[in-house]
Formats: structure tokens, sequence, C-alpha cells
């Protein structure tokens, strides 16, 4: 196995020679002794449209399903009508430090029609009837990660039975697949249910099982009801060795066969977020049509290739001795005791292996919880929320080499473009396109549930800064000419058009600009809030930090281009005078203009550190800034939130403290809302889902970046605006052995690295295009000179070999 899983170019002998033993196929497995009582014990699979929990039931099994496009409602403006002219008012009583005020203002004239918006909905259960198998033995059920395959196991009567489960994304569908050892002992009935409304079921043919309905109506605050418009049909086609099938409009009954398939299409009428002219029963006929020719084998032989083609890309060992084989969930509470660096790099690849099964070409992009949700009320509308959550959960792709899952993310912005310039001209009277802290399906933009944390403007901007990652770690200039400068732009243009001048005489006091011909006012951001603390505000710290690197990479796209030098120079100019960051009088960097930081604050949000993380700014070059970030990072403390916790991996990462990012690893990786304990804080659940809680998905995929983060980081520049890779730059003594293969780097550049007794060992550095590089360890950096696609290998000492 240990071959299968490296990537090829890892394979020189010298590399191999110095690295650990390579995670064993049994390592890359979540598994359990003991059928899932909770949804958040059941087992997740997904092709990034379709996606179902397994809990793996022996009398009755549950398979929840969800299809990513059945959302309540039906396509909104939320953008209020005649909101920017109220914009000046709100601004002048903030000025004057009437927050509630302005608050009042704010949430009577400027906020989105309804105040909230429409939830993500489930599309129901596959359920299966196995009469008289309550008590088995042998019981076993499992999620292979590099398979990306449920398996359900146990006896019963001497009889073996066994369950796989898998999402193919080649073949759009759903499969399950039951055995058993005996010939002819297999029986079970399988039902479709759903919580939604208008539901039908009915026999299509003699082999096929259909499902269909209508989401659900929204019941919004203080608003009409505006209806679910949403169409969906689902269809379970069986397929059996031995024995026989029969389907009627209620059920699939199987009787004395030797093994038998299930395969389900899902689909609902959403050809976009404007447009719900498709016909689900068709859409489902198509692809069952085209799975009809192929085995049951051949259907899963593809989807175990389309999987791996993406997962083993990346190999991890974190080193550590050979574990008991415990259940997972036994696994993490001893972990609180006893070190166990393999569970670390479980965890690392969970958070790959859920970003491939969420997030993938021609769907939505992962949600709140992924793609799995079994509520039709579910925490936060499971939608998107951006003052952090949807931006953590694509941290990964680009560096742990899955860039081709953020397609989703940008074909969402190239609609929220659309809906945010109308929220834009109606809200602020801007051009460009604005977004506020969540969107939906219906891609709204306008601020949403209260004006003391719903009038957030630079959702947008931020999000923006995966559209130039994508550029910068495969230099794809068709994508930044097509797809991602024209979305920058937009942002930038509103942003330009947003900012105002500071009159205050405190930190806004005027600065001399010769450029611009005299005395000038800072730019600072407003109406805004520092997420989700210290309500409606003007100046927040993260927007001029998130601000700044849009300008600042919107001109540089530009110039990459040739186009559009006026409005770079513009941005440029513009960028200089947004007020700077601030330390304050604890030796903190300020989350606001003023200096009111409260040192015992701990809150779950830590905005004012954008700038250490995700952004660029605050590094071990800006010295003093540097050390402000890690003062209010002790302040906000260890605990948190599941998601909180995985933002501070990121963060001691970037501080360069691995100890520290460890501790928070393992405070993140504290089991929680299970039967084998009492805790119920943050943390994760028995399938290792991130715990706030409830259940968001951002936090295995922050804690996968934060690893990432310890182990490789290319953020920092040289003196000539190149960027550096920085190898083992927060390495924790819990780790002193290891590899890690495959990684990616600003630049275009794949990255493995191989270290001993807590020092580096070797590395390779293998180029997508030509070019010089810099590669640091420690203090030591040298520069090498890339020819695409040949590995250069480095010693301990950065010497080539």
């Amino acid at each position: 196995m240990k071959n299968l899983i490296l990537p090829s170019i890892c394979a020189a002998s010298l590399i191999l020679s110095m690295a650990p033993r390579s995670p064993a196929q049994s390592e890359l497995k979540l598994w359990y002794d003991s059928p899932a009582r909770e949804w958040t014990a059941a087992l997740p699979i997904g092709n990034g449209r379709l996606g179902a929990m397994v809990f793996g039931g022996t009398a009755e099994d549950r398979y929840q399903l969800n299809e990513d496009s059945l959302w309540s409602g039906r396509p909104h403006d939320y953008a209020h009508d005649g909101a920017a002219q109220y914009l000046s008012q709100i601004r002048a009583l903030l000025f004057e430090g009437k927050q509630k005020e302005a608050e009042q203002l704010a949430g009577e004239r400027f906020m989105s029609v309804p105040l909230g918006q429409m939830p993500y909905q489930p599309f129901g259960d596959l359920k299966l009837t196995f009469p008289g198998h309550d008590k088995v033995e042998a019981y076993r059920r499992e999620l292979d990660l590099d398979a990306a395959i449920a398996t359900t196991t146990y006896r019963l009567n001497g009889v073996t039975y066994r369950r796989q489960a898998f999402a193919s994304f080649p073949d759009q569908v759903i499969v399950v697949r039951l055995e058993c050892d005996q010939p002819g002992a297999l029986g079970f009935t399988a039902a479709l249910t759903s919580p939604n409304q208008e539901i039908q079921t009915q026999a299509v043919g003699d082999d096929t099982l259909a499902i269909r309905g209508r989401a659900r109506d929204y019941k919004a605050r203080g608003y009409d009801v505006i209806p679910g418009t949403v169409k969906f049909e689902g269809r379970c086609r069986v397929i059996v060795r031995g024995g026989k099938a029969i389907v009627d409009n209620k059920q699939i009954v199987v009787e004395n066969a030797n093994a038998a398939t299930l395969m389900i299409a899902m689909a609902t009428s959403v050809k976009s977020y404007n447009d719900l002219s498709a016909d689900p029963g068709a859409r489902c006929a198509e692809v069952l049509k085209k799975v009809a020719d192929k085995t049951p084998r051949q259907v899963r032989d593809a989807h175990v290739t389309d999987h791996q083609t993406l997962f083993r890309r990346v190999s991890i060992d974190l080193g550590g001795a050979v574990e008991p084989d415990l259940p997972t969930d036994q696994r993490v509470l001893r972990y609180a005791q006893k070190e166990d660096p393999q569970l670390a790099a479980l965890f690392f690849q969970y958070g790959r292996y859920l970003m491939i099964a969420s997030s993938r070409t021609g769907g939505q992009p992962a949600n709140l919880q992924g793609l799995w949700n079994d509520s039709v009320n579910p925490p936060w509308d499971s939608k998107y929320t951006v003052n952090i959550n949807t931006e953590m959960n694509y941290w990964l792709t680009e560096p742990t080499n899955l860039r081709e899952c953020g397609t989703p993310l940008f074909d969402a912005l190239a609609d929220i473009s659309q809906t945010g310039h109308v929220v834009a001209q109606k809200h602020y009277n801007a051009p460009g396109w604005v977004l506020h802290h969540n969107f939906d399906l219906w891609r709204g933009a306008a601020p949403i549930n209260a004006s003391n944390h719903g009038i957030w403007p630079s959702g947008g901007a931020w999000l923006c800064q995966h559209l130039w990652w994508h550029y910068l770690y495969a230099g794809d200039k068709t994508f930044l000419a097509e797809r991602a400068y024209p979305l920058m732009k937009g942002a930038a243009e509103f942003f330009a058009a947003y900012l105002v001048e500071d009159p205050r005489n405190d930190k806004g006091s005027p600065t001399q600009n010769s450029a611009l011909g005299g005395p000038v006012h800072w730019l600072i951001s407003g109406p805004s809030n520092s997420p989700e603390i210290g309500g409606l505000v003007m100046g927040p710290t993260m927007d001029h930090q998130i601000i700044r690197y849009l300008f600042a990479s919107t001109a540089q796209a530009a110039r990459v281009l040739g186009v559009d030098e006026e409005f770079a120079q513009k941005l440029d100019t513009l960028r200089g005078r947004i007020a700077p960051n601030q330390i304050g009088k604890y030796g903190q960097l300020q989350e606001w203009l003023e200096d009111k930081d409260n040192p015992k604050e701990e809150h779950r949000h830590v905005s004012h550190l954008w700038g250490l993380f995700p952004g660029e700014e605050i590094t071990p070059e800006t010295p003093e800034l540097f050390k402000a970030a890690k003062q209010s990072l002790l302040f906000r403390g260890d605990g948190g939130t599941g998601w909180s916790r995985a933002w501070k991996i990121n963060f001691w990462a970037r501080l360069l403290d691995g100890n520290h990012a460890h501790l928070m690893l393992k405070n993140l990786l504290t089991l929680t809302s299970s039967p084998l304990t009492t805790y119920k804080g943050g943390g994760v659940y028995t399938n290792l889902f991130d715990a706030h809680p409830p259940f968001q998905i951002d936090g295995n995929f922050g804690a996968t970046s934060g690893i990432t983060e310890m182990l490789l980081q290319s953020h920092r520049r040289d003196s000539q605006g190149r960027y550096i890779i920085d190898l083992l730059p927060a390495l924790p003594d819990a780790w002193p052995n290891g590899c890690v293969y495959g990684l990616c780097a600003r630049g275009g550049f794949r990255v493995d690295i191989v270290w001993k007794d807590s020092k580096l060992a070797g590395a390779t550095i293998t180029g997508d295009q030509d070019g010089p590089c810099q590669v640091r360890y420690g203090r030591q950096t040298i520069q090498i000179d890339a020819i695409k696609g040949k590995p250069i290998q480095l010693d301990g000492e950065l010497k080539n070999l």
C-alpha cells in the first residue's frame, strides 16, 4: 500500500530511505464497534452534489440523503430599496458615538428583506429493514478514506453480512452494495422517505422505486411566507444476484438473494440560482440510463479511481509507534492523555476526504455543514457564513493539492457578483459588487439578521483572496483573466467608492501626503463590525486588512495581465491611505481604531488577526505587529468553539510556535457529546465532525490547513517580492520524525519533506513552471532554479543532492 499512496515523484530512493514508514491502509480508516445512534456518529460519503450519512444499523439501517441544490423557498432579491439614502446618516451617528441609534436606524432601513435567508434542506432517507438481525456478532463499521467507501460487517447465525456504500462522482449515483457469504441468505426491505412536502413514492418499471416532492416553504420573520418551489426526485434501482426483488409503490423487497445493489439518483429542478426549469425526474432517468450497462464492480472501480486521483496526491506520516487498533472515538478520548501522531495525520486526511466529498465541479460550494444535513431547520440554516466559515472551508484546497475542489466556490462568486451588484447600488449607491456575512442558494448578498453584526460588507472581498490564491499556486493566466480578475476588479471598485475619510481627531487625525497635494484623513470602512463582537462601528481592523489585500492583489493581477494600469495605480494610492494597524495599551493589536480591547475577552472570533492568517501583512518582517498579534491571541485563550480552535492552529503556526499550534490541535481533538464522555463543548463528535457545537464542518477543514501551515508555508516574501518556501516552520516537539508528500506552495511548486529527530532530513521541490525559487529552513535560505516538472532534491542543510 505504501508505494500506492505516495506520489510517483517522491519515489526517489534517497528521500524514501530517510522517511519513516508510510501510513498503512488501516490507518486511513475511521472505525467503530457499534452502529451509530446519533447523526454525528454516522459516517459521511459524498460526490460533491450527492451525500449520505451511513448509520450502519443491523435490524434497521439508515442512509440519510442530501442533494446540494435542495433549499427552501425560491429565487429572491433580498436588497432593500431605498437603503442608500440612510447610509450617510448611519455613518454620522457612528462618528458621533451614537452606536445604538445607528443600529436602530440601520435595523429599520438598511437590512435585507426579509431579515433572514433560506435554509438548506435534507433530501430524505433510504431505510433498510433486515428481519431478525437484532443480535449480531463481530460487528464493525468503518470509513475508508483512501477508497471513499463506508463498510458495515457483522455475523449472524454463521453468516457474514457486508454492506458497502459510496457516492460516485463519475456516475453521479450513491451506491449501496449488500452481500453475504451464504447463498440465498440475503433479504431486506428498502423504502424512501422525505421530510419535505407533497411527497409521493411510486414504482418506475419493475426494478426502481421513485420519490418526489417539493421543498418546504420559508417562513420569514415579519414577512410573507415564501413558497418552496424547488421540485425534487430520487430514484432507487435494485439489482439482485440470486433470489428476487419486488418493487411496488411503497418499497423494494429483496428475498433469498446472494447479493444486491441499490443505485440511487437524486436531482432537483434547479438549473441556476435564478432558474428552476429543470425536470428532476428526467435528470434521474438519464443518470440511471447511463449507468445501466455497467456492472456494480465497474461503477465501484470508476469511483475509487476518481477519488484516489485527488486523494492520493498527498501522503502524510507524523511518526509515532503503531497504536493498538482502538475504535476511533476511543482513540480520540485517549489522545488527551497519550500522544498519537497518526491520529493527527488521520484528521489531516479526513479534512481532505471531506473536501473531495463535498465540493466538486458542477455542484454547490461546501456549506456550513459541507454537504450533510438532516434537519429542516438546521443551525444557521446550513448556508454560507462568509465572515470566517466559508473561507475556512477552502483554506486547504490549494496547499493540499485539491485545487479543482475550489471550482464550485468560484462559480458561486460569479453568481454573487450579479446579486451583489444590485445590493451595492441599492444599499451604497456604489459600483461593483458587495457581499455581507451570509449567502444562500439564491445568492442573497444584503445584510441579514441584525444590524449589529449583519452589516459587514467584506465577505466578497475576503472570498476574492481564494481567486487570487488559485492563480498564485498554479500561475494560470487564463483563469486569472477570464474568471478571477473581473470579480476581483468588481469587488475593488465597490470598496474604492465605499471607503470614507475619518473626520475624527484621535487615531483618525490628518496625515501629510504630498502625493495627494496636502493633508488628508485616513480612509476607513463603515458602517461595519468586527465579526461578531462590538456592534456596528466605523473602521474595524479586519476590514482594513482585507481591503488592503484586495487592492494589492487586484492591482498586481492587472499588471500581470497588462490591463487597467490607471485603475491599478488608483488602488495603490487608496491602499496607502487606509487606516493602518494599531497597537494598544496592553501591547495588543487593536480590534478597532479605538483602543478599547478587553484583555479578558475570549470571543470565538479573532477577526483583527486576519492580517496574520489568512492574510500576510503581519509576519516576522513586521516585528512590532507580530508581537502585538501574539499578545491578542494570548488574550483570546486556547479554548473556544471547534472552528475557533482550528483557526488558532493556523495563527500559532504563522507565529512559528509549533508547540502551541499542536496544543490547539489537541484541544480541537477533544471528544464531545459522546456516550464516552460528559463533555459537551467545542471539539469533535464521534465521527470526527467538528463541533462548534453544533456541527460545523469548517473546523475539519481549518485543522487540515493548520497542520499544513505547521509543515509548509509560502506567504512570506524576499526583498524582490517573491514568495519563499518555508520548510517545517512550526514543527512541534510531538512529531520528531515524519514526512509529507505532495503539498503545494505559492509560485507553482510541489513540495515533499522528510524530517528526523526534529530536524529537516531532506526535501524535494518540483516546479510546475520554469523560474527561480527561494527555499528556507530555519535561518538558512537558498535559491534554486526550477525547471518545469524536474524534481530538485535537497538535503537537511538545503544542499542539492
